[in-house]
């Protein structure tokens, strides 16, 4: 029995990158996919790929900085399937800069939606969760919130925040029978990783990978839950 069949998902970022592959890998196994984004062409394009496999798409063009975008999310996601079982917060946004060069815009942004929006679509999602006793909320952090790097105080700061988050929910919720787990990748060969010399994009993680991994927690069993689960390339992408 395909334990996915039917369930209905909320994809952060699902316009490219890991949140597409993520999204993709939620519809072959059969989850109906609520895809997010700020960029509406991205999200049909992901939509119609997902349809021409026979499986069910709803794009909502959101802004994750707006809470009413962040709201009509989850709205229309109860409107069109009545139900929610799984919210993968995967958007991440970020800018590299020593601090003392920093815009206090950029750490702004960052924070809304690295962390401030995962936190209020849990919250939204929560209920529905609570009320079925089932379900599971996954946090996509990285690397970098496990170990700080020069110039990238707040994407490090914003994510290192998501585990903490992930952490204390899952505590409040583990006993709704909720998953609630972090994963954080290394590098993954994304448009997020700009273009550079020093390092090999052959050698990253696939955002495949990454979908993997997500399935692997939404199909563990109920009586389990992978909290944290960190994924680093096999082999260093640098040169």
């Amino acid at each position: 029995m395909n334990p996915l069949a039917g369930k209905v998902a909320i994809v952060t970022g699902a316009g490219r990158g890991i949140g597409r592959a993520i999204a993709l890998a939620l519809s072959r196994a059969g989850a109906r996919v609520a895809l997010a984004a700020r960029s509406e062409p991205e999200l049909r394009a992901v939509a119609e790929e997902i349809g021409r496999e026979q499986g069910e798409a709803l794009v909502v063009s959101t802004d994750l900085t707006r809470d009413e975008d962040v709201e009509r999310l989850v709205s229309r996601t109860l409107d069109a399937w009545g139900s929610i079982d799984f919210l993968i917060n995967n958007a991440g946004w970020g800018k590299t800069g020593p601090v003392v060069n920093g815009r206090v815009e950029d750490w702004d942004r960052t924070f809304q939606v690295n962390l401030r929006a995962p936190m209020i679509l849990s919250r939204l999602v929560l209920p529905t969760l609570m009320k079925k006793k089932e379900g599971a909320i996954i946090n996509i952090s990285s690397i970098s919130g496990k170990t700080g790097q020069a110039n990238t105080a707040a994407y490090s700061a914003s994510k290192f925040g998501l585990i903490g988050f992930s952490e204390s929910l899952f505590e409040e919720v583990r006993e709704y029978g909720i998953k609630v787990a972090v994963i954080l990748p290394g590098f993954v060969d994304t448009p997020m990783i700009p273009a550079t010399k020093r390092l090999e994009r052959s050698k990253m993680i696939r955002p495949e990978d990454i979908a993997e991994t997500v399935l692997f927690v939404l199909s563990c069993p109920g009586g389990s839950c992978p909290v944290e689960i960190t994924v680093r390339p096999q082999k260093s992408p640098y040169k």
